[in-house]
C-alpha cells in the first residue's frame, strides 16, 4: 500500500505546494539539570556525560544528531525511497559516526569542539541489482534532508536573551 499513499501525497502537493512545506520545531528546557525536549506529542531527553558537567543520564546531543542521520537512512529508505524505486527492502541497518574531542567543548588550548569524520554505513538485504541499489543511494544523497544539513553548510541565527532569575519560594 505504501507506493499507493506515496503517489497520492505526490498528487495532492503538485496540486497543493504550499500543503508540503513546513517549519518543524523542537523545544528546550531545563529540567532537573537536563535537557528536556518537545516536538508536538513526543519528549525525550539529552544530557552530556559527568566528565563535561552532565549527569549521563540521557543520549548526548552528539548521539542525536548521529541517530537522525541514521534515522533518516533507515526510515526515509525503507518508508519512501525505495517503494518510490520499486525496491523490496527486506532488512535495513545503520551505523553512524564520527570524531569528537571533549577537549574542544572544554575550551583546551589545539583541540576543536567540531564533529569530524562523520561516516554512515548503509547494510540494505534486498535482491534488486546493484544497479538499483546504486540509484538508491544516489537518491537518498540527493533528498535526505538530514544528510543534507549535515554536508551543506546552513545558516543559523542565534538569539540569546536574558531571563529574570526564579524566585524561591
Amino acid at each position: 500500500m505504501q507506493p499507493e499513499i506515496i503517489h497520492a501525497t505526490e498528487e495532492l502537493y503538485r496540486a497543493n505546494p504550499d500543503g508540503a512545506r513546513a517549519t518543524p520545531a523542537v523545544r528546550g528546557r531545563l529540567v532537573e539539570g537536563r535537557a528536556e525536549l518537545s516536538a508536538g506529542a513526543y519528549t525525550w531527553h539529552s544530557d552530556l556525560p559527568p566528565a563535561l558537567g552532565g549527569t549521563g543520564s540521557a543520549p548526548t546531543p552528539t548521539q542525536y544528531l548521529l541517530g537522525a542521520l541514521a534515522g533518516c537512512a533507515v526510515a526515509f529508505i525503507h518508508d519512501t525511497l525505495a517503494p518510490q524505486l520499486g525496491i523490496t527492502v527486506d532488512d535495513l541497518t545503520v551505523v553512524a559516526r564520527c570524531r569528537a574531542d571533549a577537549r574542544g567543548l572544554l575550551g583546551m588550548d589545539g583541540a576543536i569542539p567540531d564533529l569530524e569524520e562523520i561516516e554512515i554505513e548503509i547494510s540494505v538485504a534486498t535482491s534488486a541489482s546493484a544497479e538499483r541499489l546504486a540509484a538508491l543511494e544516489e537518491v537518498w544523497r540527493a533528498r535526505c534532508p538530514i544528510y543534507l544539513a549535515v554536508i551543506k553548510a546552513n545558516q543559523a541565527s542565534v538569539r540569546l536573551t536574558q531571563l529574570e532569575p526564579a524566585r524561591a519560594t
